[in-house]
């Protein structure tokens, strides 16, 4: 069983700053990889920013140069700053984690259950 907590959303102006945190627990391994999602009504989820364990990164090019992910593998914990937001980033943003479990050693994937984040015009 694996546990994601999610934290940070919330309601900001156009250029302001959010920092959203997933901090994941339970029969973990190990993780792989640590991302965050985002999805408005009536569209698909969409990858945000992604960290592997390695240490490699991808961001949608929507926010490159504004948003920063980043993670602390001792507390299985990835951080995404939000700088300079504009109303079109308003979303549910999910965290999703990609582990190996500690009973057979498979490699799965879990998502948080979501953070609103509002950016007012």
């Amino acid at each position: 069983q694996v546990q994601l907590v999610e934290s940070g959303g919330g309601v900001v102006q156009a250029g302001g700053s959010l920092r959203l945190s997933c901090a994941a627990s339970g029969s973990i391994f190990s993780i792989n990889e640590m991302a965050w999602y985002r999805q408005t009504p009536g569209k698909q989820r969409e990858l945000v920013a992604a960290i592997t364990d390695g240490g490699s990164i991808n961001y949608a090019d929507s926010v490159k140069g504004r948003f920063t992910i980043s993670r602390d593998n001792a507390k299985n914990t990835v951080y995404l700053q939000m700088n300079s937001l504009k109303p079109e980033d308003t979303a549910a943003y999910y965290c999703k984690v990609v582990y190996v479990n500690t009973w057979n050693r498979a490699r799965l994937q879990y998502w948080g259950k979501g953070t609103q984040v509002t950016v007012s015009s």
